[in-house]
């Protein structure tokens, strides 16, 4: 008993708005996780099929074997950006688009 009628009030509040930042972080999380997986997902299909399609036609092997490499970057990125680990997906989504494009440069 502090003596003081206010300071359990006061208390409250400061946890109420600590609730409140804490879900708005959560939220903030939760996006990047899902535009991480999301960026990843986009940018594997888009290798994988350049890959396929680069096989079928009369492009050298090296082509379809760089798209199909950063295509599983680029997966591996889904992977960690759906486990929270944003930052290390986006190095590794750069990593596989930069792969896919030196295939590019290939053909």
């Amino acid at each position: 008993m502090s003596g003081r009628a206010d300071s359990d009030d006061s208390t409250a509040d400061v946890r109420a708005e600590d609730t409140e930042q804490g879900d708005e972080a959560s939220r903030e999380v939760r996006r990047a996780r899902w535009v991480a997986a999301g960026a990843g997902a986009v940018l594997a299909l888009a290798g994988a099929a350049a890959a396929l399609l680069r096989l079928a036609g009369s492009a050298p092997a090296l082509v379809p074997v760089a798209y199909a490499c950063g295509a599983a970057v680029c997966a591996l990125a889904v992977v960690l950006g759906s486990r929270g680990r944003t930052r290390r997906a986006l190095w590794l989504l750069v990593a596989g688009l930069m792969t896919m494009a030196l295939g590019d440069q290939f053909d």
